[in-house]
Parts: C-alpha cells; sequence; structure tokens
C-alpha cells in the first residue's frame, strides 16, 4: 500500500499521492545492522528555533537488488508512538549516503553490502509543538527501490520494493537549557556579602521560547583565581519563574557561576563563570 512507502520516508511517496494507488510494494530483499543515531549519545538537546541535525550510521545488506539506482532510497526516521500510525515522525532532509563495501555473486543470487549515513533534521517549530521532552522514541530504518514507478502519473505499486525495520532503539529528546549568573557587587569587600543572582531556563517547543524552569536544585560554585577547579559551596532550589539568588561572604578574588545537574528531560548546564575582585 502507498502507506507502507509513507511510512519508509515521505519523500518517497510524493510519487503515490494519486488516489488511484492501491497495489502493494512487493518486500524488498534488505537487512538492516549496526544501526547508531546520534553516535551512540542517548539524548539530544533540542532548543527552539534552530534546526538540529542528529547523526545516524548502517550497514545494509541487499539481495538482488541494485542499491547503485538513482531512485533505490534508504535512510533511518525517528517517530513516537506506533510504527504504522507514528504520533510523530522526523527524518532527513535528504536520504542517506552510502558506500559498497562488498558485493559477493553466486549462481542463484547477488549480495551487496554498504555503509550508510545521513542526518535526521529537526525543526523544533514544525514538528515538536505537540511533543513532551521525556517522551519515548524509535527508530526505523527503512530502504525503497522505486524501480522508474517515481516519475510516472500512475505508478504501479506492486513494482516498488520497500523494507523496513522498526523498533529500534532511539536518544531522548530533551529541552535544551540556558544558565545566567551575576555576582555583586563589583568589587566588594573582603568579609563583606556578594550577592549572586540567575536563571534557569529551558526550550518551550510549544511557544518556541525559553521559559523558567522551577523548583530545581541548583549548584553554587566559585572558582578562586589562578585555579582550574570549582568548588560548590551550597545549593538553591529556582523559584517558581527559574531564577536564582543567594549570598556568601566574599573572601578571595575569583569566579562565581551555577550549576545545573541535569534531569531526564532537560540537559546539564553550567554558567560562565562571573569575576569579582576583593579588595
Amino acid at each position: 500500500m502507498a502507506q507502507q512507502v509513507k511510512a519508509a520516508h515521505p519523500a518517497a511517496a510524493k510519487a503515490f499521492a494519486a488516489p488511484s494507488v492501491t497495489a502493494t510494494p512487493y518486500p524488498l530483499a534488505v537487512t538492516f545492522s549496526a544501526v547508531k543515531v546520534n553516535s551512540g549519545k542517548a539524548a539530544v538537546p533540542v532548543g527552539t528555533t534552530a534546526t538540529v541535525h542528529v547523526p545516524y550510521s548502517f550497514t545494509l545488506t541487499a539481495t538482488d537488488t541494485d542499491v547503485t539506482a538513482a531512485d533505490f532510497l534508504t535512510g533511518v526516521d525517528l517517530y513516537r508512538g506506533s510504527a504504522t500510525t507514528p504520533a510523530n515522525d522526523l527524518y532527513g532532509d535528504n536520504p542517506a549516503t552510502c558506500s559498497i563495501t562488498s558485493s559477493t555473486s553466486s549462481s542463484t543470487s547477488v549480495i551487496t553490502t554498504e555503509t550508510c549515513k545521513g542526518t535526521v533534521d529537526i525543526y523544533p517549530q514544525d514538528e515538536l509543538a505537540t511533543v513532551d521532552a521525556g517522551a519515548k522514541w524509535h527508530t526505523v530504518a527503512w530502504a525503497v527501490a522505486l524501480n522508474g514507478q517515481g516519475s510516472v502519473s500512475n505508478p504501479d505499486m506492486s513494482k516498488v520494493g520497500v523494507a523496513q525495520q522498526t523498533g529500534l532503539a532511539a536518544p531522548a529528546l530533551q529541552r535544551a537549557s540556558r544558565l545566567t549568573v551575576n555576582a555583586s557587587p563589583e568589587p566588594v569587600v573582603k568579609g563583606k556579602t556578594v550577592t549572586i543572582v540567575g536563571s534557569l531556563t529551558r526550550a518551550n517547543w510549544d511557544t518556541s521560547k525559553y521559559a523558567g524552569y522551577s523548583t530545581q536544585p541548583v549548584k553554587l560554585q566559585f572558582r578562586k583565581k589562578g585555579s582550574s577547579t570549582y568548588t560548590t559551596l551550597k545549593t538553591v532550589t529556582t523559584s517558581s519563574s527559574g531564577s536564582l539568588k543567594t549570598t556568601y561572604k566574599a573572601s578571595v578574588d575569583g569566579y562565581w557561576r551555577y550549576s545545573f545537574a541535569g534531569t531526564s528531560t532537560t540537559p546539564a548546564v553550567s554558567a560562565a563563570g562571573d569575576y569579582v575582585d576583593v579588595k
């Protein structure tokens, strides 16, 4: 059915939008292995507007299939929900690029193996407005052999081959985080109080803006001038708007910062240190 091609990749589906298309594609003799998304990293931070390019790679093995044909397409998508009727489907702007690593022939078949790589290109404003951070995602590896049917007005779907492997592991999508700090006064008299304010925000995919992350534990840290190591002084909890404020007595010159350890939905982040001179 045309839906199978749509599930494989939207770009391949365009040729089969005609209502008269009712035939079923044949099973393509293609398998996938060593599928890796996001270089094996567990999470992908996504902001509010910038496109995020998530790399993937896999090995494709084809039997009696011309993988060099211009209309042979393969790649990886991320989906949420059911593989047949996904709640969300994230895919690349282009199919994967592949290189043949081996080809063996026998009296009955030709087996071709190639390594493939590409990117899933995420547009948060268009694709994540209905998605909660921490939602479970899956990976599907797919291949489509159009066999010339993509360029005809009345395509014969029975001549199109489709292969998919669904339910593969996928990285989590996290709301990108930001953390600010400002320590004052500058300079400060030794033994007097330094006030350290800041704000922890994260991407809101519904509004395409950053919003305060409330009731989160954030560490106040200090690095003495000439040192490369920050020391944790206390833990401060963000307000309902994500703001931070605390005080500490000044003793030596150095850098003040806030540091957030992260959650399952939001990545860790540390503010750049704010230098205060002690007189």
